[in-house]
């Protein structure tokens, strides 16, 4: 399960990264590695999806910030 959400959670700084450069280039990185196919840039950010669900599930469930108070 750790080892899941440290993936999820480098999939979502991967993505995040990506979008930056599109935003300050205008250059998109998802579709360079896809290459135009709409197929597969879909399947890209539907996995980005399931990443984000995992990790709030994750956050909300396991609450790793209680030892925190």
């Amino acid at each position: 399960m750790k080892l899941t959400t440290i993936l999820c959670c480098g999939v979502l700084i991967a993505f995040g990264l990506g979008a930056c450069i599109f935003a300050l280039t205008g250059f998109d990185v998802l579709a360079f590695f896809t290459l135009g196919n709409a197929a597969a840039y879909r399947a890209l950010l539907s996995l980005t999806g399931v990443a984000a669900l995992w990790v709030t599930f994750w956050l909300i469930f396991f609450r790793p910030t209680r030892r925190l108070r």
